[in-house]
């Protein structure tokens, strides 16, 4: 989810048309879109629907036919904009890969367009999927590295470089994060996900990505489609998975499509400017009204945003090619959809089994900002909801449990506050299908960065990490988080500042850990060993984890998978403690040997190990 603009005091009301009539100018033979703009063969679904658009003449009167072997043309939707025709193909099993000639005729006149298929790749490992195995590493694309000043300005859009400028671009772009891709490999990450890097030339500030103007188009002040695709490939083979940010909910209002719509239900539309109430828990609230689940569904989540009418037919199978022709195209390892209970939930769900029929290795996570357990948990895969609502969608974002992660690591240990507070989040699991499979976080670009959150305190920091890194679900860090970065998201450019060493000159580089100080170090070193120490370990990922009710603020929990066992003991007091074995014993069963995981310090005998305040550990029992 991205900024809100709610200061705005005067809203002049957008009445968007669409085009009527045609112009006289010459024919053309060029299309100013044509989407997708090519296609794959092999693919599980046979269907294709092409959109055609040349804005200065009237494409209704034309008649298209097809001559390719294996190709048929099923039919034609003509919309109330004569500027755009849909074709719908039909890629049999024998069709080819090579150039389709698809020729379109009124009277006399005609126009030939040559249209692409290219082989589906056969390369089982080029789109892996990411789980619990995994830890994502969260990119804003325009404040992470300048690899490249040459696109910080581009001809044709609207907004250039202005670093100076904290709602402005600042020149990040697909270089910079491609020239640091061992940085990421040595701190221990396995997967990146880049916030959007599809075109957003808009007149207002989106730096952010979530305002898109092409669906089809990397933002050139990023790159290009080539050097995202570059990206991908050399992240995979440095060991990178790649997840790509999507938006179904909305397109920016400079999308050509606002400017000329196909038809005027393509988008929701009011006599006046009405915003969503941004109440997604509306969505599973059994007693909901239908005027508020309009609002939500169909109110504007920004000025600047026009909200996607998803129930659409012609627009919901274009937006389900688009991600398809994304995986397909770049090899993308996961997709995080934004702002995922907005849109038309019958079509999300048939956009996910869309996706994950043509790739059942695939993983997508939906972000559900929502307080609740209960209200989250209704969107995955699986949930037996009152309704009878399927979503189809695998990972849910755990919002629930990183809100109350700040407080577990803030307050005094006591009934119902401290460390407890883990336990009792956790003890909710039952309602998730799949609790594994969650995406769990202690920031993201919205919301105000951990560190600020607990105080500046490098000890809370460590056991919150320590507890992220070990607990169930897959764990997604934010940028500059292993340097202890901090900001209020009452200011969103506040937690989205330059990541140090990004850009030339800057005085302090992460990068070469130049500036750095002590405890900005520290945390580095302590995040780099338990990143690299749970890439392998499968018990971790998916070992069977059994906790314990906190005593005196210390919370222990255990992850078992067959002999393998390890113990994560988490002093959230600020007194030393010991811990008694005894209390353990369905899982240690006599075993006292332990092997610190981070320091591979060997432990004689736990009873004998003393705790310091507000400290963590992690110990692999040994036999």
């Amino acid at each position: 989810m991205k900024s809100i603009n709610l200061s705005i005091s005067i809203f002049i009301a957008l009445t968007i048309s669409v085009g009527s009539g045609y112009s006289q100018k010459k024919l053309t033979t060029n299309f100013h879109k044509v989407e997708p703009p090519f296609w794959f063969t092999g693919m599980r679904n046979s269907d294709l629907q092409i959109l055609f658009y040349n804005k200065d003449i009237s494409l209704n009167e034309f008649s298209p036919s097809i001559l390719y072997d294996g190709v048929i043309l099923k039919g034609v939707d003509r919309t109330e904009n004569p500027h755009y025709l849909f074709l719908n193909l039909e890629i049999g099993s024998r069709a080819k890969a090579g150039i389709i000639s698809i020729t379109f005729q009124f009277g006399k006149r005609k126009i030939n367009y040559s249209y692409e298929l290219k082989s589906k790749s056969t390369d089982k490992n080029r789109i892996q999927g990411f789980s619990s195995a995994d830890v994502i590493y969260l990119i804003m694309p325009d404040r992470f590295a300048n690899g490249d000043v040459k696109n910080d300005t581009v001809k044709g859009f609207y907004q250039g470089t202005h670093r100076e400028k904290p709602f402005g671009r600042h020149g990040g772009d697909l270089k910079g994060i491609g020239d640091h891709l061992d940085y990421f490999k040595n701190l221990g990450v396995t997967a990146l996900w880049l916030n959007p890097v599809l075109e957003n030339n808009q007149k207002r500030e989106s730096y952010h990505g979530y305002a898109v103007t092409d669906l089809y188009q990397v933002d050139k002040r990023f790159g290009s489609n080539q050097d995202y695709l570059d990206l991908i490939n050399e992240s995979h083979k440095n060991g990178l998975k790649v997840i790509q940010d999507m938006v179904m909910n909305h397109i920016g209002n400079e999308h050509w499509l606002v400017k000329d719509l196909p038809s005027k239900d393509w988008i929701h539309q009011f006599p006046t400017y009405t915003s969503s109430n941004y109440r997604g828990v509306i969505i599973s609230d059994p007693y909901h009204s239908q005027a508020d689940e309009d609002i939500m569904s169909k109110g504007w989540f920004d000025t600047t945003m026009p909200d996607i009418n998803q129930q659409n037919p012609l627009f919901a199978k274009y937006l389900i090619q688009n991600s398809i022709w994304w995986i397909e195209y770049g090899g993308l390892d996961g997709i995080r959809m934004d702002t995922y209970p907005y849109p038309d939930k019958k079509f999300m769900a048939d956009w996910c089994k869309e996706l994950l029929a043509e790739y059942p290795q695939f993983n997508i996570v939906g972000e559900a900002w929502l307080p609740t357990v209960a209200a989250t948990a209704y969107w995955q895969k699986g949930s037996k909801n009152a309704d009878g609502y399927e979503s189809t969608l695998p990972s849910v974002t755990d919002f629930p449990l990183s809100f109350t992660i700040p407080k577990a690591f803030n307050e005094e240990g006591g009934w119902d506050t401290g460390l407890v507070r883990l336990f009792e989040m956790l003890g909710q699991d039952g309602a998730y299908p799949n609790a594994n499979n969650n995406l769990i976080f202690l920031d993201n670009h919205d919301v105000t960065r951990f560190y600020r959150s607990i105080g500046s305190d490098l000890n809370k920091f460590k056991m919150a990490v320590t507890f992220l890194l070990t607990t169930r679900g897959i764990p997604q860090l934010y940028y500059g988080t292993e340097l202890l970065m901090d900001g209020d998201a009452s200011s969103h450019p506040e937690v989205r500042k330059d990541f140090p060493g990004g850009w030339a000159n800057d005085k302090i580089n992460a990068f070469t850990k130049d500036g750095l100080t002590k405890d900005q170090l520290e945390a580095t070193e302590f995040m780099t060993k338990l990143l690299n120490w749970r890439k392998d370990k499968s018990v971790i990922h998916s070992g069977k984890m059994t906790h314990f009710l906190p005593k005196d603020n210390v919370y222990v929990y255990f992850k078992t998978n067959g002999n393998e066992k390890v113990m994560v003991i988490i002093n959230g007091s600020d007194k030393p403690q010991k811990i008694n074995p005894v209390s353990f014993q369905e899982i240690l069963r006599g075993k006292l040997k332990a092997k610190n995981a981070l320091t591979s310090e060997v432990i004689g005998d736990l009873t004998q190990f003393a705790l310091a305040p507000k400290s963590c550990f992690i110990f692999e029992i040994l036999e």
